[in-house]
């Protein structure tokens, strides 16, 4: 088993690599600059290797590049072994990455989450409080308790202690 950082560099060699062979080496027509690498990684024994890639254009773009990736597999192959140097030159295989489509699902989800703080911002422009602005009671200034009066409710804490020392 190799360590994770010498798979890391194999991974990042065979990326560079493939990627420069598809933009100067390869005159295979499905691929041209429509095909972008976007991430290489390296099974533990060095032996597989999956490479992730995007392709600019609609679905027959897609699958095209898929085939001509495919048919171009042992081109690629031979020139990773030839920058590698390894014993034994991983075996490529190529997977079209997801990110677009889940960047694409992500900005749907933004636009609608916009579209919908707009139409609330749109109701609220017009809207008043619930209740008054001031939402808390204060005492009219016509009805002021007069000093005078003790109020009913008010208990005097020393009746308390002589009524708990007699009982």
């Amino acid at each position: 088993m190799a360590d994770n950082a010498r798979a890391k560099r194999l991974a990042d060699l065979i990326r560079e690599v493939v990627a420069k062979k598809l933009q100067r080496g390869i005159k295979d027509p499905r691929l041209g600059t429509h095909v972008t690498i976007t991430d290489t990684r390296v099974t533990g024994d060095l032996r597989e290797a999956t490479v992730f890639y995007t392709v600019y254009g609609d679905d027959e773009a897609r699958a095209e590049a898929a085939a001509g990736l495919e048919s171009a597999k042992g081109v690629l192959r031979s020139a990773v072994g030839a920058a590698a140097g390894v014993k034994f030159t991983p075996t490529l295989t190529f997977v079209a990455d997801a990110l677009p489509d889940t960047a694409k699902t992500i900005e749907d989800l933004l636009d609608k989450a916009r579209a919908s703080d707009e139409k609330v911002r749109e109701v609220s422009s017009g809207a008043k409080y619930a209740g008054d602005a001031d939402p808390y009671k204060k005492p009219d200034s016509d009805e002021e308790p007069d000093s005078d009066e003790e109020p009913d409710s008010v208990e005097d804490p020393e009746d308390d202690e002589t009524d708990d020392a007699t009982g």
